[in-house]
């Protein structure tokens, strides 16, 4: 009896924590097929718009799909500014692949001399927020150049520390014997690297790309920071630039670019969550 009285109560406060979850996703997605003059009408007192005392329908008194096609088919700026996202992140993803694994698999599974010196340089370097690398950032790309342009975005993302830790995480459940039965048969680093390390730490390697590719895709301060030009803004700065005029056209750009996130996390959860199960492993 008690055991279920548990087990009821604990399932009304997951209820209820799950309740104030999903409610600003319903927000959002209801708000992006509610006519804007209800929008102006009900939420619109709340930030300045109109009189009256603020309220929220739970669902539209007639939805409709204006919003949405208004602004796939009528604003070529957001459109613009989709692709430059798509610009800066998935060059970030394809670097973190290409520098990060490597540098992952070095620092998991080599042995040389300041090796945990490097691995505390990297928590470090994963550690400092934006605003303390914010500077050098700065004067470096500045010293090469390369301000106001994608690659200003792209190169840091691809040296990221926080991907390198979360591959060498990974490559930790890698097992010592399989590697020394490699090295038996021949196989030398590189070779070593190439069959066996990148096949078993999939799943590290794959969730650090997920959770990169939701950080790039959320990145705010960097482009306010290194780019200056508007025609280059990524579509987090479409929505931080908004004045809020048109409610409904705010609520349907909130919603598309939250629809790439959510399908990238969808499928890259089971990557997550055995990259996590495989950091915990121990040989």
């Amino acid at each position: 009896m008690k055991t279920a009285v548990f087990r009821a109560g604990v399932t009304v406060v997951l209820g209820a924590a799950a309740l104030a979850v999903w409610w600003p996703l319903w927000f959002l997605v209801f708000g992006a097929l509610t006519p804007a003059d209800e929008l102006a009408a009900t939420i619109g007192p709340a930030l300045g718009q109109g009189t009256g005392q603020a309220r929220w329908q739970l669902l539209p008194s007639w939805p409709t799909l204006q919003p949405l096609a208004g602004l796939l088919l009528d604003t070529p700026q957001f459109f613009a500014m989709f692709w430059n996202s798509c610009i800066q992140v998935f060059p970030q993803l394809a670097g973190q692949l290409c520098f990060g694994a490597p540098a992952a698999w070095a620092l998991s599974r080599l042995r040389f001399r300041g090796r945990r010196g490097l691995m505390g340089l990297y928590i470090l370097l994963m550690l400092l927020p934006f605003q303390v690398t914010m500077v050098p950032n700065y004067l470096v790309l500045d010293g090469l150049g390369l301000m106001d342009t994608h690659w200003a975005l792209i190169l840091p993302g691809c040296f990221s520390a926080f991907a390198v830790f979360v591959m060498a995480r990974g490559f930790d459940a890698v097992p010592r014997p399989l590697l020394e039965a490699a090295a038996i048969d021949g196989a030398g680093p590189v070779r070593t690297f190439w069959r066996i390390g990148l096949p078993l730490g999939a799943p590290g390697i794959l969730s650090a790309l997920v959770l990169g590719f939701l950080e790039g895709w959320n990145a705010i301060e960097q482009p306010m920071t290194f780019l200056k030009d508007p025609a280059r803004w990524p579509l987090a700065l479409y929505l931080a630039s908004a004045d809020g005029a048109d409610l409904a056209a705010a609520m349907a750009a909130s919603l598309l670019m939250l629809a790439p996130a959510v399908l990238i996390f969808r499928f890259g959860q089971p990557y997550l969550e055995l990259g996590i199960q495989a950091s915990g492993l121990k040989e």
